[in-house]
């Protein structure tokens, strides 16, 4: 694939991933407008729901996973130095997932797919929809693949070398997807689509619960990969420093990989058909998944700190004022940290089976998992794109604040909107609700915090309209780049990298450990609907 090629195959997906971002904001924002209940002549719970379903199918599904594959493209060939293996298979798979995504997109629309982003029967959607979110993921196993065969091809052309930490974290992500999604595609294929076609007429909830937990929980470490990628690998160049421990960085990645798949069960916490012990096993693994995101924190706060060190920052906490605030890959690690932490104590409490039946249906949920998708993980994308962009475009992105605005104002507008749901669900506000107006004293206390949601929606929306203008100006009127220029430059370890053990250059061993694991924690739990006497349930919808 020619350079230019690659250049426009790329941005195909970055485009196409961040219109739907767009797109998804602008609901989000009529959301919480509708919900509040402060303006009467919006209020309808048949658009509400179809519009949550839409946003969440855009944001969860859309963004992350054209995103992920753009720059998961970008960072095979750039780190590995290599072009694109199978270049039509490349395309073939960008094909299939946006037909797929169309497909969906329409049944959403129409209100035909009002299933929020779950998947989670008696609620039934269009056949369509299932069909078109089947087709997204199976496009998406081309790139997995693709990515797995390239890191292939580059250990055995490079026999006994590391493997670049880009491409390594990388690969990582790709088998994660192809583990995960398989809970889905297990559940869309063998009961969700037989059964809205009208071949069975009833579906076991709890059967297709237990298979989506597969995936619903680490698919957040997929969307969350390509930002470690960028908190290692990009930061600590942009910083004007080194990665303070490259091995640490390898063995993170591994962590949640092998971590971030046998969990799920928090999420079913209240359902009968699991038993205890494997809840308490997923719930031991949910807290062990924190692991890896210490390390992070560690990690790249530590070579920021070098950095900072290095630019003459004196005192404890000195350093903090030297970095470059003023780069915007900087910045958004700074303000993806400040919302990993808010958010990861969030998750600590939902991951507890007593504090998790307090807040689990209410809006704390929605506050949490915005803090860690639309905060930590969105952030690290917009910065992504900030860095790619002269890359792919050839073009610099254009000069002045506006980029540190977009980012400071993404950053604020977030924190507006999730501190009250936070509250909210302290105060008993539930979720998966259309209007919050139930007519009573008690509920008097969440109108501040529904204002506040609207102010922190709005300028969210901003945000995003600033980074869409951002990224369309700067490839149609930024001034020309040169190649080197645009070249992409990874952070240098700190210490030199040795010759890696296998077991840190490669997936063989943890694959098998996965395996073992997945076995242990998901296989009775499914088994044991086909082994006992279960009833099925008939599909509610559209």
């Amino acid at each position: 694939m020619a350079d230019k090629d690659f250049r426009v195959f790329v941005l195909s997906h970055f485009w196409l991933a961040f219109g739907a971002f767009g797109l998804a904001c602008v609901m989000g924002f009529y959301q919480v407008l509708e919900r509040s209940g402060f303006i009467e002549a919006i209020q309808s719970p048949q658009v509400y729901f179809a519009s949550v379903s839409t946003h969440g199918v855009l944001m969860g599904f859309v963004l992350t996973t054209f995103f992920i594959m753009g720059f998961g493209y970008l960072v095979a060939t750039t780190s590995l130095k290599m072009p694109i293996w199978n270049p039509k298979l490349a395309w073939a798979g960008f094909g299939i997932a946006v037909f797929g995504t169309v497909m969906a997109a329409i049944q959403l629309l129409l209100g035909k797919a009002s299933v929020l982003y779950t998947f989670y029967p008696p609620v039934q959607a269009s056949v369509f929809f299932y069909l078109g979110a089947t087709l997204l993921v199976v496009g998406s196993w081309f790139w997995a693949a693709i990515m797995v065969v390239m890191f292939v091809q580059w250990k055995k052309a490079h026999p006994g070398e590391t493997v670049p930490l880009p491409m390594f974290a990388n690969t990582a992500n790709a088998m994660l997807w192809l583990w995960t999604s398989a809970g889905v595609a297990m559940e869309v294929v063998f009961q969700l689509v037989p059964w809205t076609l009208g071949w069975i007429d009833t579906v076991d909830v709890g059967l297709a619960r237990t298979l989506f937990s597969w995936t619903l929980h680490p698919i957040v470490y997929f969307w969350l990969i390509p930002a470690y990628i960028a908190l290692y690998c990009l930061v600590p160049q942009a910083a004007g420093g080194k990665l303070f421990s490259h091995d640490l960085a390898r063995i993170a990645f591994i962590l949640l990989l092998v971590f971030g798949l046998p969990i799920g069960f928090h999420h079913l916490y209240m359902d009968p058909e699991q038993g205890k012990g494997f809840k308490m096993i997923h719930g031991i693994g949910t807290f062990l998944v924190a692991l890896p995101t210490l390390m992070t924190g560690f990690t790249v706060i530590a070579s920021l700190e070098k950095a900072g060190r290095d630019a003459g920052g004196q005192g404890l906490f000195g350093w903090i004022g030297t970095l470059r605030w003023s780069n915007p890959m900087v910045l958004s690690a700074i303000l993806a940290f400040l919302m990993l932490i808010a958010g990861g104590f969030g998750g600590i409490v939902n991951a507890s089976y007593a504090m998790n039946a307090m807040v689990h249906n209410t809006a704390w949920v929605p506050g949490h998992f915005h803090l860690i998708f639309g905060g930590t993980t969105v952030i690290m994308y917009f910065a992504v794109a900030y860095a790619v962009w002269p890359r792919l475009t050839g073009k610099a992105l254009i000069s002045g604040s506006l980029p540190l605005v977009q980012l400071w104002s993404w950053f604020i507008g977030m924190i507006i909107l999730s501190t009250p749901w936070h509250i909210l669900g302290l105060l008993g506000q539930p979720r998966r609700i259309s209007s919050v107006v139930y007519n009573s004293l008690l509920t008097l206390a969440w109108d501040p915090y529904e204002l506040a949601m609207i102010i922190g929606g709005a300028v969210l929306l901003g945000s995003a309209m600033l980074f869409l203008h951002i990224l369309a100006k700067s490839q149609k009127r930024g001034e020309p780049v040169t190649e080197q220029a645009a070249e992409i430059h990874y952070a240098e370890s700190e210490h030199p990298v040795v010759r890696m053990p296998a077991l840190l250059n490669g997936f063989g061993f943890w694959n098998l450990v996965i395996l073992a694991l997945m076995l242990a924690n998901f296989g009775y739990p499914i088994l044991q609907f086909f082994l006992i006497k279960t009833y099925g349930s008939t599909g509610w919808g559209y």
